[in-house]
């Protein structure tokens, strides 16, 4: 089994796990996503991180990687905003500034310049992949 199915099936395995351990994690009056709690505050997080974000309810997932390299290959449920596009600005005012969005582009650059963008237009609850797709490690999708 070569390393990246195996990093991504226990990414997977991993992310499966986060309901268990948030169940067992405290008293009742415990939130259950305190277990892979992320600040969605414009910062940069480690790939572990982004997963629990990613993967937390209501959060979207922005790719703001072109269309060709979102096609080639991105994380499940992404949507594209390009970041490079002249559509971008647009894009980002239709965007719910209270809701939480997880944002990545290939290695980090573009998603820093993005949230920078997002939170000029009022959209601060972000949170980007350090390293980007390339330090991601879990499944993707292509099409």
């Amino acid at each position: 089994m070569n390393r990246r199915i195996l990093r991504g099936a226990l990414a997977g395995a991993l992310l499966a796990l986060i309901p268990a351990v948030s169940a067992c994690s405290g008293g009742d009056d415990a939130p259950a996503e305190s277990v892979a709690a992320v600040a969605f505050d414009g910062s940069h997080v480690p790939a572990d991180a982004f997963a629990g974000a990613a993967a937390s309810e209501g959060v979207t997932v922005i790719d703001v990687r072109t269309p060709e390299e979102f096609a080639a290959g991105h994380l499940p449920g992404a949507v594209n905003i390009d970041v490079s596009a002249a559509t971008f600005p647009a894009e980002v005012a239709t965007l719910d500034p209270q809701a939480d969005y997880a944002v990545y582009c290939q290695s980090g650059n573009r998603s820093r310049v993005a949230l920078e963008a997002m939170a000029a237009a009022g959209v601060e609850h972000t949170v980007g992949l350090e390293g980007g797709i390339g330090a991601w490690g879990g499944e993707v999708v292509t099409g």
